[in-house]
């Protein structure tokens, strides 16, 4: 599993900013490994309250059992780095 840290590492080089939505896709992991990967750090609840996922469109990926298609990370969560 990919480590945190490397996961906001890789929002940041794709977000316009902090908060920004990316899509899902765009972090080019397999389908499979992209809904674990976000379904075991949002089930965290000191990381995933940091993760917001909303489904607006593109690629369809079910994270803990909802769907989602972008994902947008709070700045704060450098806090827990």
């Amino acid at each position: 599993m990919m480590k945190l840290g490397e996961l906001v590492d890789r929002y940041h080089a794709l977000a316009a900013k902090h908060g920004a939505p990316v899509a899902l896709a765009a972090f080019e992991l397999p389908q499979e490994e992209t809904e674990r990967l976000f379904s075991g750090y949002e089930e965290d609840y000191h990381i995933g309250r940091f993760f917001r996922f909303d489904e607006i469109d593109g690629a369809r990926y079910s994270i803990n059992g909802f769907p989602a298609t972008h994902v947008s990370i709070e700045s704060e969560i450098q806090t827990i780095l």
